[in-house]
């Protein structure tokens, strides 16, 4: 019975963690959960009212691309860093929080209104950190990021 019990928690539990790398920007090693798959880059940061100050998320596409971001089921405001194949920043923003889907509005119509923050040129990462962290740390479009960019996209699906 015991057993059944544990075994139980466990799966209720999901047991699991997000998985997470380590990456450095701007001389400070962030602790970055995974965005590998389109389940988990549409989840994005959503639901979230907290991302640790050496912490935030980490998209990563298996091939670059002209992508956006969009504050989708978020009320924490972020900043996003669009990074293209070898790490490099191509584009910067500051994400506010919308206001969430109303009781009487579509997906559709909610997804439509979420403003987009884009890439402007091809990238392969996404990095999103709390608001101001990235200003923090003195990014800016052209520096580079440390990452281990061949074997994160080897991962990407």
């Amino acid at each position: 019975m015991r057993l059944l019990v544990v075994a139980l928690l466990l799966v209720a539990c999901g047991a699991t963690a997000p998985e997470r790398v380590a990456v450095e920007v701007g001389g400070v090693v962030l602790h970055l959960e995974l965005a590998l798959d389109p389940e988990s880059r549409y989840r994005g940061l959503s639901g979230r009212d907290l991302v640790p100050r050496d912490g935030g998320l980490l998209f990563v596409y298996p091939a670059p691309r002209v992508i956006g971001a969009v504050m989708r089921d978020c009320a924490i405001p972020l900043d996003v860093a669009f990074l293209d194949p070898t790490g490099r920043v191509v584009a910067l923003h500051a994400m506010g929080p919308e206001p969430p889907r109303r009781p009487d509005e579509s997906a559709a119509d909610y997804e439509a209104r979420l403003p987009p923050y884009w890439s402007g040129r091809p990238a392969q990462f996404a990095l999103e950190t709390a608001s101001g962290r990235l200003f923090e740390l003195g990014l800016r479009v052209g520096d580079r990021v440390g990452l281990d960019a061949p074997a994160l996209v080897g991962r990407a699906r």
